[in-house]
């Protein structure tokens, strides 16, 4: 490699769990700079799932911690060029892109759901998560069975 790799920056935890988690996936959220406008959906939506959670033992947040680790991939596919043939080949993916992936597909598929506010898709997606259900847990299990379906190819790893 010719550059030298860039430093990690230290993302500060958020104001009110004071979690490293939250601010991520607030980053993630945020269009054009409006971070105070993300912290408002997502607290909000954390509302709205420990209201519709009454009976649960748990807090909105572990809640919704449980939520991101069901739509959390393991293995994804990557091509694989080798002799003019193109292969699908099963990898693992890092600790990072996993969470980042995993937030970036909870935000997506809550801003596809109709209608409502951001906060109430969002707060809705994060509830079938939970449940296994909904578009970002579908999506994992489409990424593991790619992964498995290609699994001959695996001796082609880099």
């Amino acid at each position: 490699m010719r550059k030298a790799k860039p430093k990690k920056r230290i993302i500060l935890p958020d104001p009110i769990f004071n979690d490293q988690k939250v601010s991520k996936f607030v980053n993630h959220l945020m269009y054009d700079g409006k971070k105070n406008t993300s912290y408002e959906i997502f607290y909000k939506s954390l509302d709205l799932v420990g209201n519709k959670l009454p009976g649960e033992e748990k807090s909105a947040l572990e809640v919704w911690k449980k939520a991101l680790d069901n739509v959390t991939p393991q293995l994804e596919v990557k091509s694989r060029r080798i002799g003019g043939a193109t292969f699908q080949v099963p990898t693992e993916i890092r600790p990072e892109r996993k969470e980042s992936i995993s937030m970036k597909n909870l935000i997506a598929f809550a801003r596809k759901r109709g209608g409502k506010s951001m906060a109430e898709k969002l707060a809705a997606e994060i509830l079938d998560a939970y449940n296994e259900q909904g578009g970002a847990f579908k999506r994992k299990e489409d990424m593991h069975r790619m992964a498995e379906a290609n699994r001959a190819f695996a001796h082609f790893r880099f």
